[in-house]
């Protein structure tokens, strides 16, 4: 009897988070939305869009975003709102500005120092024989 509640328990839960908590008015918003949240980082989590967080403050944000999609904002302003909001931290591809450079151009720096590293081990290394 303790493990069927347990099955009605956990397929209760599902069905919950199955359910669309936003009445979207077309599937066009409904996409822009899913878009944005994907797009659009918690600003409290390790790592995670607003899509995938469950922080309360990601909901705040998700309820923000829907809101203004509802308001007829275009994708620009809401992003543009959330960065003036939060910074480019919000953004998971933030743009490529003076103070965002060593993010974009840094793996490639490393990347070339590697490979100037390794050429250097193995020409020292051919001579050594």
């Amino acid at each position: 009897m303790l493990a069927l509640l347990g099955v009605v328990w956990l397929a209760a839960g599902a069905l919950a988070s199955a359910i669309e908590p936003y009445p979207f008015e077309s599937e066009v918003q409904r996409k822009r939305f899913q878009a944005l949240a994907e797009e659009l980082r918690c600003t409290v989590c390790q790592n995670q869009s607003l899509a995938d967080s469950d922080a309360p403050l990601a909901s705040d944000l998700r309820d923000e975003v829907f809101r203004m999609l509802s308001d007829g904002r275009s994708d620009m302003e809401i992003r543009s709102f959330m960065v003036e909001r939060y910074g480019n931290y919000v953004l998971y591809r933030p743009p490529v500005v003076g103070h965002t450079l060593l993010l974009w151009g840094g793996p490639l720096v490393l990347l070339l120092v590697g490979l100037v590293a390794a050429v250097f081990v193995i020409r020292k290394r051919r001579k050594a024989l």
